[in-house]
């Protein structure tokens, strides 16, 4: 879960970039990083930390020129070093840099590729800086001083062909324009839109939500479809070409369920009316199976899942209610690497509003269940507060499995979920009663928004991964690098791999 966004304006474009960014952050609180394009030379701001704290006044003054891409980060697998943070850069050929949001499934049989066949070194443990060096060499291929808008798609169609996973990118390459590229799934998010000027012309943006769109004023043109390249020129002109050979629709349901904002539009479908819909739907589970209900409340966790929450007491003809107030300075928890730290979170995140709880049966609902460590804290400060009662509600169904495409999804043993019935969940997170949103609800409420979508990504409750090419010894691997014991070792236990060293030595 990262956050792209690319500009070809007629003026300065770093501080819509540095807007769009901070619109993005809560897809990503780890890094940040501008560059921007000017008469041939590349300016760049890149730092570990929130793009209010990346970016100072003397650093927006350096980020000159008309052309320019974004990105805010978070680690999918646990440390990560200021190096790791984007855009990332190669000088062959041309000049090329990039921002990446999701991760590649076969990284490290490209990154192998790259060393032996391609004569390409890769520096840090990113899978952003293995997708700019396939695109770089394959762009190379074509052995021109001057490429044109062709060149740039046939680069593109030969990345689908060896890349694999989940990946939503924007490319900046000196001297010709903006590129962005969605994988041939469209797993993760990309849409553009322009922003016609007074004096006449057009600029166009690219990003990882609409809502960057909305807040900079461009209008949304419409989202990239799977395997498609979008090339905007220096001078302004759109070429868009489908370069995956066998596209298949599959975009990520946890992003309408946990991480984009509500107030985007997704591949045709508002984030917030998808949210909306799961209330009414997890509602009409309740009256289905528990119809002599004895809830008195509804409270929200926020902030994710208030919306859902809203809905849910309106169809249940019960009394909602803020019952949390939330610490709007303190990070994401699901983005916090190691349970202590994530334990320790919680408790300075959210403080309870007593007089909400006291004597009542509460329904606390969340956007989803991972770990189960936070909703266990939460239910617990619940009945510290005197309710009486305690029942908790997912908008999602259970994670039983990581992600693979790109969200920092923990390993398998960890999910609470995982090899666990409802009950045993209930009792883990000590919970009087829970409930789950049905898989082919969440399916529904999302596709009633957009009919044309018929398949998703929803690896992490079902375990079906729709590239076809996780197995168990690539799941086994990714646990070792997500699981909390890894990241709690920090970057010792993640060393950078010098794959020359590596063949030298076997």
């Amino acid at each position: 879960m990262c956050g792209i966004i690319g500009m070809v304006g007629q003026g300065p474009v770093n501080q819509a970039l540095y807007d769009g960014l901070t619109v993005l952050q809560h897809r990503g609180q780890d890094a940040a990083g501008i560059m921007t394009y000017d008469q041939g030379r590349l300016y760049l701001r890149k730092n570990n930390g929130l793009v209010r704290d990346v970016f100072r006044q003397e650093h927006m003054l350096q980020l000159r020129g008309n052309v320019g891409i974004g990105h805010v980060r978070y680690p999918t697998a646990g440390y990560s070093s200021p190096a790791e943070a984007q855009p990332l850069y190669v000088n062959s050929p041309y000049g090329i840099s990039l921002a990446h949001n999701g991760n590649l499934t076969n990284a490290e049989a490209l990154k192998r590729e790259l060393f032996l066949e391609d004569r390409r070194h890769i520096n840090t443990e990113s899978d952003s800086e293995i997708l700019l060096n396939v695109f770089a060499h394959e762009l190379a291929r074509s052995g021109k001083l001057r490429i044109s808008e062709e060149d740039i798609f046939e680069a593109v169609a030969a990345v689908h062909r060896r890349c694999n996973g989940g990946y939503a990118a924007v490319a900046m390459i000196n001297g010709y324009g903006v590129l962005a590229f969605r994988d041939p799934s469209g797993i993760r998010p990309l849409c553009f839109g322009e922003q016609r000027l007074e004096g006449g012309g057009s600029e166009y943006l690219v990003a990882s939500e609409s809502v960057a769109l909305d807040t900079l004023g461009f209008s949304l043109v419409r989202e990239l479809e799977p395997g498609e390249a979008v090339f905007i020129s220096l001078d302004g002109t759109v070429y868009a070409r489908q370069c995956a050979e066998h596209p298949v629709h599959a975009p990520c349901i946890f992003e309408y369920v946990y991480l984009a904002r509500p107030d985007s539009i997704i591949d045709s479908v508002a984030v917030y009316k998808a949210r909306l819909r799961m209330g009414e739907r997890l509602a009409q589970q309740i009256l289905r199976t528990w119809p002599d209900h004895d809830i008195d409340v509804i409270i929200p966790v926020p902030d994710t899942s208030r919306t859902a929450a809203l809905e849910m007491a309106h169809h249940l003809g019960v009394t909602y209610r803020e019952g949390f107030i939330k610490n709007r300075y303190i990070g994401r928890t699901f983005i916090m690497p190691g349970q202590t730290q994530r334990r320790k979170s919680v408790r300075q995140k959210l403080n309870p509003i007593g007089l909400e709880f006291k004597g009542k049966n509460v329904l606390l609902v969340d956007d989803s269940i991972v770990r189960g460590t936070t909703c266990e804290q939460i239910i617990e400060m619940a009945r510290d507060q005197g309710a009486r009662k305690v029942y908790f509600a997912s908008a999602a169904p259970p994670v039983r499995y990581p992600n693979v495409y790109g969200i920092d999804m923990p390993a398998a043993h960890e999910l609470i979920a995982h090899g666990r019935t409802l009950e045993e969940v209930a009792q883990k997170i000590g919970a009087d009663r829970l409930i789950y949103q049905e898989l082919d609800d969440l399916v529904a409420a999302v596709q009633e928004g957009n009919p044309t979508l018929r398949q998703f990504d929803a690896s992490c409750f079902n375990g079906e991964y729709v590239t076809g090419d996780v197995s168990a010894d690539y799941l086994a691997a990714l646990a070792d690098r997500r699981s909390d014991t890894a990241k709690s070792a920090g970057p010792e236990r993640q060393p950078m791999t010098d794959l020359a060293h590596q063949l030298h030595q076997g």
